[in-house]
């Protein structure tokens, strides 16, 4: 187990000397960047954190990957599977766990250990052979296997829209709003096969605007009844909750247009910069998102017609 855990760090390591960075330097530049966000976003809402743990699940739901799992319990027995499984959720979550507790939001963080601990100690697949039905079949890659591992934080974000309204709380539902995106946005660093980009046969531009097509009629089915609620109830911001649905948007297709400007490979951390400037100052986004489009169409070039 030891030297698994060595590997990945090794690997690690390699990403980023490929990057053009020294590990120490990466590791930093990283742990900058969670910082300076983690800063900003509890600058900005009393709701932060609410949104640590979704994202610390959208990371450890990553780890739970059917393909990668099947692989670890190849190469282990079943105590250390799970063992490695409890070790890298904890990884993933301890930083955010960190600033919670600087935050001194206990109940938070609690609940983030121990779900982080459960999903860890849990096997969804081998237990039960049960296929969770969704609309997304029809465009599958990134809707398909994503809704799958993260369904329940769509039922948490519906759950919290119910919340805000009971409670007359309008930036809860907006929050609500704002976490079906994150959920979503989640979705796209996972690459395909170069074989299932190719076998679109399309032209570059639109194997493109497929994507984004797909990605916007997806997340509007999932965001609707958030936003259908929320202009009901809260009818005088109706402008606000739209243009909020907007950024969401734009931000989802910035993230698809990165996503294959890396392509084949995974975005880097320069891409990944950009991004969390992006959340940051959310009117750069129109500045980067032509950016990584026109990279985007380059880099497709060399698997479409």
């Amino acid at each position: 187990m030891k030297e698994y855990f060595i590997l990945q760090y090794k690997m690690t390591n390699r990403k980023l000397k490929d990057f053009g960075l020294e590990p120490i330097m990466g590791y930093l530049l990283i742990l900058a960047c969670f910082i300076g966000l983690s800063i900003y976003l509890f600058h900005k809402t009393e709701f932060a954190q609410y949104v640590y743990i979704p994202i610390s699940l959208v990371l450890t739901s990553k780890l739970s990957e059917i393909g990668r799992n099947d692989f670890l319990k190849l190469c282990f027995s079943d105590k250390y599977y799970k063992l490695v499984r409890v070790v890298e959720n904890f990884a993933a979550s301890f930083p955010f766990l960190i600033f919670l507790l600087y935050k001194q939001t206990l109940i938070g963080s609690v609940i983030l250990v121990a779900v982080s601990l459960l999903l860890g100690l849990s096997s969804f697949k081998t237990s039960l052979n049960f296929t969770i039905p969704t609309p997304f079949y029809k465009k599958p890659f990134e809707f398909t296997v994503g809704f799958r591992n993260t369904f329940f934080i769509f039922l948490i974000a519906y759950i919290l829209t119910f919340i805000a309204i009971s409670v007359d709380n309008f930036n809860l539902g907006i929050f609500s709003l704002l976490l079906i995106f994150i959920v979503v946005i989640g979705f796209y660093p996972k690459l395909e096969n170069e074989y299932f980009v190719w076998s679109f046969a399309l032209t570059a531009k639109q194997f493109i605007v497929e994507k984004i097509k797909t990605a916007l009629f997806y997340t509007t089915i999932l965001c609707l009844p958030i936003v259908l609620t929320l202009c009901f109830f809260y009818y005088t911001n109706i402008v606000l909750i739209l243009a909020f649905y907007f950024i969401g948007c734009v931000f989802l297709i910035t993230i698809i247009f990165a996503k294959y400007a890396a392509y084949p490979n995974e975005m880097n951390i320069a891409e990944g910069i950009i991004i969390s400037i992006s959340v940051a100052f959310p009117p750069f986004l129109f500045v980067f998102a032509p950016y990584f489009y026109t990279k985007a169409l380059k880099k497709l070039e060399r698997f479409l017609i």
